[in-house]
């Protein structure tokens, strides 16, 4: 039998572009026009996104570990960029003139299962868990076993007794550094791997790159996507309904802006 060898795909050349903060508003601007001409696209990703975060917080109280709410729910953003691969997949559709229907996104997003996305999953996943494990951590170090049974506890003692505004501190610190990590790992790369069939390595080395050679606007974009996000968990999630599409769509736009494939 002859031996069949399966060549991978050319791998495209990549050059990153020099980003200003124009870039960045314009980005921004793009992604809400393209949640204005797409709403119930949006509107279902972001459904997704929402209804995900109302069940981890009945599983916590289910489980009576009300005092993990507060963490899980700052880091619940951090897998963002994943869910949003279906609103990247309709930004490129409008961009390519291509027909925008239920069939071909969903088949789109699925597909990725198959591609080097799914390895993304699993490291967006695995720095989350870092971050929840963090949290356990600074728990035990700071309050050992003060850890109180409801939320209004735990919230009172992290902004009422030094041990726990010492580890609300701490802990912002952290969860800022594992943030930005992770924005710098996935913000070019999620939008990058959808577009091109690359390993993942490289596009994350590419999204960090593109950070490290424009850090002041990429940064930037990065400080809007966390606080949109912040202030969006506050009514239960809800806000998340449509800052999600709109996020996902301006990443897509602000990925378009920043690199240019041959």
């Amino acid at each position: 039998m002859e031996e069949q060898v399966i060549q991978a795909p050319p791998q495209p050349k990549m050059r990153i572009n020099h980003l200003e903060m124009k870039d960045v508003a314009a980005a921004l601007a793009e992604g809400v026009r393209d949640f204005r001409r797409f709403p119930l696209f949006g509107l279902f990703f972001g459904g997704i996104y929402v209804l995900g975060g109302i069940f981890i917080v009945a599983v916590l109280n289910l489980y009576h570990q009300p005092w993990m709410i507060i963490p899980v729910a700052i880091g619940f953003p951090l897998i963002g960029p994943f869910v949003a691969v279906g609103l990247y997949e309709i930004s490129r559709r409008h961009e390519r003139g291509d027909p925008i229907t239920w069939h071909g996104v969903l088949t789109e997003v699925f597909r990725q299962r198959e591609r080097q996305l799914s390895w993304m999953a699993f490291a967006v996943l695995f720095i989350f868990w870092i971050w929840i494990y963090q949290v356990r951590l600074l728990l035990a170090l700071f309050l050992g076993f003060k850890i109180p049974a409801s939320l209004a506890a735990f919230t009172t003692i992290v902004t009422t007794t030094p041990e726990g505004i010492l580890f609300l501190l701490v802990g912002t610190i952290v969860g800022g550094v594992i943030a930005t990590l992770l924005f710098s790992l996935t913000v070019i790369s999620m939008p990058l791997l959808l577009d091109h069939d690359i390993d993942f390595v490289t596009a994350m080395l590419t999204s960090i790159r593109t950070v490290t050679q424009n850090p002041a606007p990429m940064l930037a974009f990065g400080l809007v996507v966390a606080v949109t996000a912040f202030l969006a968990l506050l009514p239960a999630f809800a806000g998340l309904l449509v800052a999600l599409p709109v996020l996902g769509h301006s990443t897509w736009h602000l990925y378009r802006r920043a690199i240019t494939t041959g």
